[in-house]
């Protein structure tokens, strides 16, 4: 939404009600003033601006940041909702048209987004003096994984199958895409994060479990949430279908710039087997009968564990919450035909491996449109962008080499063309920076940094120098200022002795 690091934009971290006291502004938990939205770029533009979904980024909301329109999470904090509650979402502006109605038991909110979506588009083409922009942001398929019962029961027979099979298989299929080097090699199940061990299952620090040594009963648990969740993937795909369906019924699909991807890599809360209840207070429970047909319906609340994590990263390592590819790696589909054939030399489509950013969206955006970037807003000085436009390299031009900088919860990261250095969530004292050749190890299964401590060296600087630029952790706590004749002030002991 910015073209920002996050941590520059003020979400560090997460959206939160309030600022975290003694913290850097990069975690104050909402949008900073210093920041405009692409939403307010293209209203000052002459867009018409619609939002439908996940807003996450904290109060004030997406009205008050650009948006002219907005249907989604009544809460603005809210990243995952009830799938099939109607009083947790909302439409604004209050009393704006349309407040579309379901029957009892007939609201699914992925669904949902789409019918808005549509709606909203039907609306945008009547204001035909401007353009339209509009942000579809899915919470699908964020935990509780939740779907309608019968797309569930047609993934059953293909998540019985394993994650063991299903890595294999999906690989295979990507060599063929040319999504990974023929060559390749399946790098083994990733290792569960070292957790307690009720959130970890009993697999803390170890490898995901081989699906053929589960019980059967806990095979059929953990493919039922396999399933929920792919039913997920397929009322998204199947919502963006219908989109992009009204584009091209209405001529519009040849010039609609259209940008997709994901925010993270699989998420692995909690252990191999998942957890029921909420990600803080849950637990893992085995299901069986009714309850196990039961999960993905209203009221339930699941994940599905590590082992389907691994499985959806395949082939890269680690997780969401890490900054190993596993965690920050994202494909991102770019879609502008009229662009294509006038500047991207006719291609209809090709693999760039270029390593774009999340804050490259809204360089990108403005670099179609046309859009200014302003220096001040409202009497507020905006930070300048980060991020740069993907265009250059859609059109085949080589783009120089830059660095991209991750600080996540305490993991971290750096990529500086085909190197990066990395460190999972650990103790302080137990820090030791991983390092990578992407180029010739994509899937960060050779840690290299005991024959190039020089590599390592000066990219840690870089990384430290990054985050002391934008306020990241470790140094995100504001330092308590200190008396000008530089005492410590504190409690006397015995002797006068500050303690």
């Amino acid at each position: 939404m910015t073209g920002l690091h996050p941590h520059q934009a003020g979400i560090g971290s997460f959206a939160y009600p309030k600022p975290h006291k003694g913290m850097s502004p990069a975690y104050t938990g909402h949008l900073l003033p210093s920041t405009v939205t692409l939403a307010e770029l293209l209203g000052d533009a002459g867009y018409s601006t619609w939002m439908v979904g996940k807003w996450h980024m904290g109060y004030p909301g997406p009205i008050a940041r650009g948006f002219q329109n907005y249907f989604g999470f009544k809460d603005m904090l809210a990243h995952s909702e009830n799938q099939w509650e109607p009083s947790l979402y909302t439409r604004l502006p209050k009393g704006t048209e349309p407040e579309l109605k379901y029957d009892e038991g007939g609201f699914f909110a992925t669904d949902v987004f789409t019918d808005y979506t549509l709606e909203f588009l039907k609306q945008a083409r009547r204001k035909k003096d401007k353009p339209w922009f509009l942000y579809l942001a899915h919470s699908a398929p964020h935990f509780p994984v939740q779907a309608p019962i019968k797309t569930i029961d047609k993934y059953m027979p293909t998540f019985r199958k394993g994650w063991d099979i299903l890595r294999e298989a999906r690989f295979e299929r990507q060599k063929k895409l040319g999504l990974v080097d023929a060559d390749a090699v399946l790098p083994p199940r990733s290792q569960v994060p070292v957790d307690r061990d009720d959130i970890a299952n009993g697999y803390s620090g170890k490898q995901n479990p081989a699906w053929s040594t589960l019980p059967a009963d806990r095979r059929e648990d953990l493919a039922r949430r396999g399933a929920t969740f792919a039913a997920m993937v397929e009322h998204v795909d199947l919502g963006v279908g219908r989109v992009i369906a009204d584009l091209e019924k209405n001529g519009e699909l040849d010039n609609t710039l259209i940008l997709f991807t994901s925010d993270n890599g699989a998420c692995y809360e909690w252990g191999p087997f998942g957890f029921d209840g909420t990600s803080r207070l849950g637990k893992t429970t085995l299901h069986t009968g009714a309850a196990l047909r039961n999960i993905g319906q209203a009221g339930t609340h699941h994940s599905y564990g590590s082992g389907w994590a691994n499985l959806g990263n395949t082939p890269l390592t680690k997780y969401k919450h890490f900054c190993h590819e596993g965690g920050i790696s994202s494909p991102m589909i770019v879609h502008w035909p009229a662009f294509f054939a006038t500047r991207a030399a006719g291609q209809k489509s090709r693999i760039l491996g270029y390593p774009g950013h999340i804050m490259d969206v809204v360089p990108t955006v403005l670099d179609a449109t046309g859009a200014g970037y302003p220096r001040e807003r409202q009497g507020n000085a905006i930070t300048p962008l980060e991020g740069g436009s993907l265009l250059p390299a859609i059109e085949g031009k080589e783009l120089p080499v830059r660095s991209l900088a991750f600080e996540h919860q305490k993991a971290r990261a750096l990529r500086k063309g085909d190197w990066k250095i990395v460190l999972g969530k650990r103790q302080p004292e137990e820090i030791r920076w991983e390092l990578y050749h992407l180029k010739t190890d994509r899937f960060e299964q050779h840690n290299v940094a005991a024959q190039h401590p020089e590599i390592v060296q000066n990219l840690v600087a870089e990384w430290e120098a990054w985050a002391k630029k934008v306020g990241a952790d470790p140094y995100a706590v504001k330092k308590k200022p200190q008396p000008a004749n530089g005492q410590v002030k504190g409690k006397r002991g015995r002797k006068g002795k500050v303690e």
